[in-house]
């Protein structure tokens, strides 16, 4: 029996391939599904040939030293799917390396589906003419990017958000806040510094002192921070509680959040915390990226919307007492400035689709998988 193989680079992916496979797993039990990826996907059935956490890695100047293990699992791919037994390829994201599986797979004859495609539309334009040329089927994740990619060649279908499928069995407030050991009517702020190691030696500093700077000026506010489960804080670094793996029981209790920019801005959206969001990263990599980025906003909730919904607080601008004057507003239930932030969350919400993403990719690749011959 052919297989078919997922790359995935870090732990999202991971969580998006393993609800896909889970959809395989019930409805094609018959595939033999292999690839890159962690416990998500392990969970699922599929036998992982590398683990994901050996890869992920952000920035420029952060993916230099990761090249050599990138080349030796690039050969090993490379050696698989000239086998003959890859029915066909399952990307996720991580366009620098995966794409040059895309590469590897077209010469091989082996159809390839990119599901969460590159974001072309704030940077890599570039890579739209090598999309049309090595990808079979799209399946993107944002409302607007099936057109873009269309437009340059890419057969591409908007399958909506897999988020949203998580957003069907949220925890009310008063739940989430008796998970979590909260006050039920003392406000709460939600503090997500990131997961890996970069985003936390950049935010957690000024995340923390905007969080102090809050208690100080409000004494009944609770503050909870959201940690990966493979990552440890130390509590001189964080005097407040951390609470691992529990993203969105930590949302859903919130009051309003102090987000890195990311995936994570979108969580928010559908848990319907009023936000704003904080990043930094290297010198050099932000130097390069104010070059190459063609969009005005980075937090995705803003660029779903295409406007500010959630104030963006970037590089030198990240400092703790203007991002504590922003969040103010946010912690006053009553307030107009947070009625406004949660009605244009709303917006956004709406516009990321219907819930079922995986069942559609499923879909996709059980027709792509019956096209190819034997």
């Amino acid at each position: 029996m052919r297989e078919i193989l997922f790359v995935v680079g870090e732990a999202s992916g991971d969580l998006h391939a393993g609800k896909v496979a889970e959809a395989l797993r019930e409805s094609a039990p018959e595939l033999t599904m292999v690839g890159v990826g962690g416990a998500h996907m392990r969970d699922a059935g599929v036998e992982i040939i590398e683990d994901v956490a050996n890869l992920a890695v952000m920035g420029f100047t952060e993916v230099l030293r990761h090249i050599p293990k990138h080349y030796a699992l690039l050969g090993r791919l490379r050696e698989r799917i000239e086998s003959g037994r890859v029915a066909l390829v399952v990307l996720l994201d991580y366009p620098g390396f995966n794409l040059k599986v895309a590469e590897v797979a077209r010469k091989a004859g082996v159809p390839v589906l990119y599901y969460i495609t590159p974001q072309v539309w704030a940077w890599g334009a570039g890579r739209l003419p090598t999309l049309a040329r090595v990808v079979t089927k799209a399946a993107s994740i944002l409302p607007f990017e099936e057109g873009l990619l269309r437009r340059h060649g890419v057969d591409a279908t908007f399958v909506g958000h897999p988020l949203l499928d998580r957003a069907q069995s949220l925890p009310t407030r008063a739940a989430a806040r008796a998970a979590l050991g909260l006050d039920a009517d003392a406000p709460v702020l939600a503090v997500f510094p990131g997961s890996r190691k970069a985003e936390l030696s950049r935010h957690l500093a000024p995340f923390m002192e905007t969080a102090t700077l809050l208690r100080e000026r409000l004494p009944e506010l609770q503050v909870v921070v959201s940690v990966a489960p493979t990552v440890q804080i130390r509590e001189a670094d964080c005097p407040f509680p951390r609470v691992h793996g529990a993203s969105f029981d930590v949302l859903c209790a919130a009051t309003a959040g102090l987000l890195k920019s990311g995936t994570t801005t979108l969580e928010a959206a559908v848990a319907g915390l009023p936000h704003v969001i904080g990043y930094r990263t290297s010198a050099i990599t932000y130097a390069i990226a104010r070059r190459v980025v063609k969009i005005p906003h980075i937090g995705l909730v803003n660029v779903v919307a295409h406007r500010e919904v959630s104030r963006e607080f970037v590089q030198g601008a990240l400092v703790p007492s203007v991002v504590a004057d922003a969040l103010m507003p946010l912690l006053d239930e009553q307030s107009g400035a947070r009625a406004h932030a949660v009605e244009g969350l709303h917006e956004v919400c709406g516009m990321l689709g219907t819930a079922g993403a995986s069942g559609r990719v499923a879909l996709m690749i059980r027709e792509l998988v019956a096209a190819t011959p034997p």
